[in-house]
This record gives C-alpha cells, structure tokens and sequence, in this order.
C-alpha cells in the first residue's frame, strides 16, 4: 500500500549557444512619410494613403452626409484635397492621420455645402384622375365622338376638330 510510482523524465538537452540574427526591419511607412511623398508628386504613396484611408474617411462622409452616394462623391473630393495640399503638411505640426483627417472632414463639409441635401419629397397625395371605371368612361365616350365626328360631313369636321 505504500508504493510509490516514479517516472522518468528525459533529460533536457544542453542550453544552445546563443544565436542572433540581424533585426530585418520592414516597417510600413508612416502616415506622415507617406503624406510628404504625396506632397512631391509620389503616386505609390498617395495609393497607400488611400487604402488605409478609404473605409475610415467613407465612414466619416457617410455620418455627416446620411447618403451612401454623396457619401462617396465627397470620399473622391476628400483625396483630391489630399492630393492638392499634401505639399503643406508640416510634421512639425502633428502626425499625418490627424492631418489627414482634418483635409477629409473639410472637404467633406465644404461639399455638403455646394450641394445642399436635396429636399424631401412631398407626401403622396391622392390623384385628381379618375380610377379606372371613370378611364373606361371617359374612353367610351371618346369613342362616341370620334364616331360621330366620322358621320359629319367632310366640309363641316374641320369645324368641329379645331373648335375642339
């Protein structure tokens, strides 16, 4: 009853030697790396810009505006604000998204004032016309003219059409 059971561990192998490896640095550049190359005319960067952009700026156009078209018209006025003043960035200033940020929700305001959101549309209202049996009515009786205009005699009809 007082067994007790062992097991038997492998050993561990021996501690390596310490190897190390040059750091490979590929860090994506910044915001504001990206906005001063914009700001010298670099095309690739201006793409970069706007992919990590896009959603964040759409989103914004898309709570001032209310309208996922003007939404998407004031997204394309916003980069090409960027693109236009990307030259004045100043780092000194503040980072590059902020900046950023700051042309997109500009543009975005200054748009929605061009174009003022369109007016609603007036409530339904009922129809002046006539149902379908008034149609029937009044394309029955249009028929009874037309009939008796055909049974006037020719020199009179022209009368009666221009009168008419």
């Amino acid at each position: 009853m007082g067994t007790v059971l062992t097991i038997a561990a492998p050993a561990l192998p021996p501690t390596p030697e310490l190897v190390s490896i040059t750091s490979v640095s590929h860090a994506e550049p910044t915001d504001g790396d990206l906005i001063e190359r914009v700001g010298d005319g670099d095309r690739d960067a201006f793409a970069e810009l706007y992919r990590r952009y896009t959603r964040p700026v759409l989103g914004l156009a898309l709570r001032r505006l209310g309208d996922r078209g003007r939404a998407e018209d004031a997204l394309q006025e916003a980069f090409a604000a960027i693109w236009r003043s990307a030259s004045s960035y100043d780092r000194a200033r503040g980072q590059g998204g902020a900046w950023l940020y700051t042309v997109a929700r500009n543009a975005i305001v200054d748009g929605a004032r061009k174009r003022p959101e369109p007016a609603m549309q007036a409530p339904d209202e009922p129809s002046n016309e006539g149902g379908p049996p008034e149609r029937a009515e009044a394309s029955w009786l249009a028929w009874r003219v037309h009939g008796a205009l055909e049974l006037l005699p020719e020199h009179e009809r022209p009368v009666i059409e221009l009168a008419y």
